[in-house]
C-alpha cells in the first residue's frame, strides 16, 4: 500500500490510515518534521530580513534586547 506514493504528505497521510504510526512512531515523527522543514526555513529567513529592515545605520548602536523588541514587534 506504500509503493505508489508520490510525496511525503501522501506518506503521512497512508500512515495514519493505516495505523501504523503507532507501531512506527519515530518514522511518523520523522515524516512530519519533514513535513514542517520548509515552513520553518520560511519562517527563519522572514526574521531576518525584519532584522536586516530594522537594524539599519540608525539603529546599529542598539543593544540586543532593543533590537529583540524591534523585530518581534516587526514580524509578530
Amino acid at each position: 500500500m506504500f509503493t505508489k506514493l508520490k510525496g511525503i504528505p501522501n506518506l503521512c497521510r497512508e500512515m495514519v490510515v493505516a495505523k501504523k504510526f503507532r507501531p512506527f512512531p519515530l518514522v511518523h515523527r520523522l515524516v512530519k518534521l519533514a513535513l514542517l522543514l520548509p515552513v520553518a526555513a520560511a519562517t527563519v529567513d522572514r526574521v531576518f530580513s525584519a532584522m536586516n529592515y530594522v537594524k539599519n545605520t540608525l539603529r546599529s548602536r542598539l543593544s540586543d534586547e532593543g533590537l529583540n523588541d524591534f523585530v518581534v514587534g516587526y514580524v509578530g
